[in-house]
């Protein structure tokens, strides 16, 4: 069987300086057809290749060569996917949209979330932070079942008025038994760009930065 590979090696050499195709194997059949040939003509008489070992080499590479295509036909859906998600994303600027999240961009001593608890909270204790993760302001409250509309000032709890900029909301509230209250986040603005270099598009609204999974509505601008 050693003499039978040697000779495989050989012939496929000789097949290469004679200008054949350099295409590995696994890509292309009629090269393995060829070499699978050559080691049987090459194989020691006396204890030929058996049976099963060769029906064995016929399947493995057949499942080889059906995954690469498999693989073509995937690497095309997703370049073919990202291209309509990108077309798609592009059309977006301009518009407004609503989309899960908990930063805002605070500007001219606003910034607005859409608080959505999933039932009334009768305590509720909202926490603003700024893009460095420091805790600049806080408020208690009460909410209301559904979704609602939560302004900041961008005033601090020390009395100053922050800098403009990007700032994120997190909301810890409780109903009158005391149990926790899941409340979800929005935002909500007019995308002023698209990157498109990632996975997913990323949509600019402001200084904030949203993935286009997490769009919920979308209108025209100022609607």
């Amino acid at each position: 069987m050693a003499s039978g590979i040697s000779n495989i090696a050989s012939t496929a050499s000789s097949s290469a300086a004679a200008g054949a195709s350099t295409q590995a194997i696994a890509g292309n059949f009629q090269q393995f057809l060829t070499l699978l040939t050559t080691q049987l003509q090459n194989q020691n008489p006396l204890d030929p290749m058996d049976t099963n070992q060769f029906t064995q080499q016929l399947v493995q590479f057949a499942g080889v060569e059906q995954q690469l295509k498999t693989n073509d036909r995937l690497d095309s859906i997703l370049t073919n996917a990202k291209a309509s998600a990108s077309a798609t994303a592009s059309s977006f600027i301009g518009k407004t949209i609503t989309a899960d999240g908990t930063k805002s961009t605070l500007s001219d001593g606003d910034a607005t979330w859409t608080l959505t608890p999933a039932r009334a909270a009768t305590k509720a204790t909202i926490t603003i932070s700024d893009a460095n993760g420091n805790v600049v302001a806080t408020q208690s409250t009460t909410l209301a079942a559904g979704p609602q509309s939560y302004s900041w000032d961008g005033r601090g709890s020390s009395g100053f008025t922050q800098a403009d900029g990007t700032y994120s909301i997190k909301v810890d509230a409780s109903d009158a038994t005391g149990a926790t209250v899941a409340v979800s986040t929005s935002v909500t603005g007019t995308v002023d760009s698209v990157d498109l270099s990632g996975s997913e598009p990323v949509l600019s609204v402001g200084t904030a930065k949203l993935p286009l999974s997490s769009v919920k509505n979308l209108s025209a601008a100022g609607a």
